[in-house]
């Protein structure tokens, strides 16, 4: 299992594809989500990730560029009625989201009523599909065991979601290699890994990808792009 880094630098336009330039604390001002933006133009993130209250206007500020809109749907417990989440899900898309990172029904996993899960993540990706976005589903692996992180990997699969994902942020803990790399074995190459959680450094992302991200979410974003111009310029 990779420890280190092992891919070789990545800068500029190829490691902004990687990234969803993130906010999603509670207290963040309309200030500081328009600063988002403009930070995700200049660097040409990949996405944005921002609560729902603030699609509209994302999608917006972001019209006509090559970054997207993300949210978050039955954020950050997963523990609202998959009815609910895909509802969330269809009015999100609808608003210009195009991008639902929706977190699963942790502990219906954890009691092995491994078909609530399913249906759960399934209605998401459904409602998604519908309006042309894309599902990843948040497993929030610090909560679970190895098991059932595979467990949790396998029925997002089968739901038809296009990414897994390592975290909410909000939890006991965020991203690991460890995790980024047994989800990476589980889903194989066709479906995306995406790391998120306490990812503050180049070195940090680096290590991600190496393991087997192809999407890394992080606040620090900013900070990681001016750490990977001076890594590769060293």
């Amino acid at each position: 299992m990779p420890t280190q880094l092992v891919t070789p630098p990545l800068s500029g336009r190829d490691l902004a594809r990687y990234i969803d330039h993130t906010v999603l604390k509670p207290e963040a001002t309309e200030t500081q989500v328009v600063q988002l933006c403009e930070e995700a133009r200049r660097y040409h993130f990949m996405a944005v990730c921002v609560n729902p209250v603030w699609v509209k206007g994302c999608a917006s500020l972001l019209s006509g560029t090559d970054t997207c809109v993300a949210t978050v749907v039955g954020f950050p417990l997963g523990a609202t009625l998959p009815e609910v989440k895909a509802y969330e899900a269809q009015q999100l898309v609808a608003a210009g989201a195009r991008e639902i990172d929706m977190v699963i029904n942790i502990g219906a996993l954890k009691g092995g009523d491994h078909s609530l899960v399913a249906r759960d993540i399934a209605a998401v990706v459904q409602a998604s599909h519908a309006g042309g976005a894309i599902t990843k589903v948040i497993i929030e692996a610090a909560l679970l065991n190895d098991e059932e992180k595979k467990t949790a990997c396998h029925i997002a699969c089968e739901a038809g979601a296009e990414f897994v994902k390592t975290s909410t942020g909000f939890s006991i803990g965020g991203a690991t290699v460890h995790d980024v790399f047994l989800m990476r074995h589980v889903v194989g190459p066709n479906v995306g890994v995406k790391a998120a959680g306490g990812i503050r450094t180049y070195a940090d992302a680096m290590n991600m990808i190496a393991a087997g991200a192809n999407r890394i979410g992080a606040s620090a974003s900013v900070k990681i792009m001016q750490e990977a111009e001076q890594a590769v310029s060293a």
